[in-house]
């Protein structure tokens, strides 16, 4: 039987990124995750693309992936939102010493470089392809039999599963959790004039329309939010309809548009673990808390869980703690549980104004916009967020090691 400090369950982008950064303070990780890593990096297997905040990235490239991606992002020098094309629009332009709101990425750049940083990686062992068949928890330990017959054991299992996680379900942990009555539209497009590194977020009626920078100059990410029974039948337009659909919406800003890109679609929820922790158990990322993407925070929420939980973690083992210890678990719960619930209610609050029909309340929005435009308190707090830099950040989250 193989022993291991810490199994995580789940290899994706916040999966990975646990691995990673554990394997690189010593601490032997194991990663099982039932996806072949052939699929999961090929071109059509996940078309979105992800703002990495500032101290996301400084977490990258603090535990080595961020050398991978070079060239691969397209810097947020700029974000531009408004209630459809009318005046009144909040514009973030951080000041020339502020240094970048984010940096835009391709996901699949991003699970590449992982999974290069991880093939580089000591202290990393994976089980891919491959699923836990029984998982036996108690207080002494966690005992995991996987598919291809192995047995494996840990004092911490830690659930990167995603929104649907068997082992937070297994567990009897609750979540709140609604469906929007949206879909996410999501494909690239090359546009004539040159997007400046500016994200627009432009809100309609039908859902908000957002333009993400890309690379080169004039290719963006277009995520167009629309109800969820409007979504099929713009999915089956010709590329010409829906190319003159889009444009409609974006007033001829950027120039003449054409697909960069194949065009496909997301349903989008809300959920929200009653607690992220359980005997010998911790969650992170989309099993723990998934959100609306009106703001582009959610990969860089569970980036934040990876850098407290390695935090608590080795401080723990350092002290001689194992790492499934119930005050560890209690200190990562502590802090993350605020952060993450403050975040995800925040994010609904805001799709819900967006959401409201009607010219008074379109108006209220204008105002709004307008008076945190004017309102320096107000502006560097949204600043802060995109840069994913309020509260209290683990080290690894400054680009420091643990």
């Amino acid at each position: 039987m193989e022993r291991y400090d810490v199994v995580i369950l789940g290899g994706g982008l916040v999966g990975l990124t646990l691995g990673i950064a554990l394997s690189g303070h010593g601490v032997k990780t194991a990663i099982v995750d039932p996806a072949d890593p052939v699929d999961t990096t090929a071109a059509g297997f996940d078309g979105r693309v992800s703002a990495i905040s500032s101290t996301s990235y400084a977490m990258l490239k603090a535990i080595g992936v961020a050398q991978h991606l070079d060239g691969k992002g397209c810097p947020i020098d700029r974000i531009w939102v408004s209630d459809g094309l009318e005046p009144g629009a909040l514009d973030f332009v951080p000041d020339a010493d502020d240094g970048l709101m984010g940096t835009m990425f391709p996901n699949r750049d991003l699970r590449i470089a992982l999974a290069r940083t991880a093939a580089e990686a000591d202290n990393l062992t994976f089980y891919q392809p491959d699923r836990a068949t029984t998982v036996d928890r108690s207080s002494d330990g966690v005992t995991l039999t996987l598919q291809n017959g192995a047995t494996i054991c840990t004092p911490l299992l830690v659930a990167a599963e995603g929104r649907n996680s068997p082992t937070r379900e297994a567990a009897g942990i609750r979540t709140t959790r609604w469906q929007y009555s949206h879909t996410a539209m999501v494909t690239a497009i090359d546009h004539d004039v040159p997007h400046a590194n500016t994200a627009y977020e432009i809100f309609y009626v039908g859902g908000p329309f957002a333009l993400l920078p890309m690379q080169p100059g004039t290719r963006s990410a277009v995520v167009w939010t629309v109800p969820t029974n409007q979504a099929p039948a713009m999915l089956k337009l010709s590329e010409r309809a829906w190319l003159a659909e889009a444009q409609k919406r974006m007033g001829g800003f950027l120039g003449d548009i054409r697909l960069a890109g194949p065009r496909s679609s997301y349903p989008l929820g809300f959920h929200h673990a009653a607690r992220i922790t359980d005997t010998r158990l911790a969650l992170v990322g989309d099993s723990a808390h998934a959100i609306h993407p009106i703001a582009g925070q959610g990969l860089n929420l569970g980036f934040r869980d990876v850098a407290a939980l390695v935090e608590v973690l080795v401080e723990g083992m350092r002290l001689g703690l194992d790492p499934g210890d119930a005050q560890l678990l209690a200190r990562y719960q502590r802090w993350r549980g605020l952060d993450a619930l403050m975040t995800s209610v925040a994010m609904d609050g805001l799709v819900r104004l967006f959401d409201i029909p009607g010219k008074l309340p379109s108006l209220v929005r204008r105002a709004g916009l307008a008076a945190v435009q004017c309102t320096p308190m107000l502006k560097g707090r949204f600043m802060a967020e995109a840069r994913g830099q309020s509260g209290a950040l683990p080290r690894l989250l400054a680009g420091e090691r643990v």
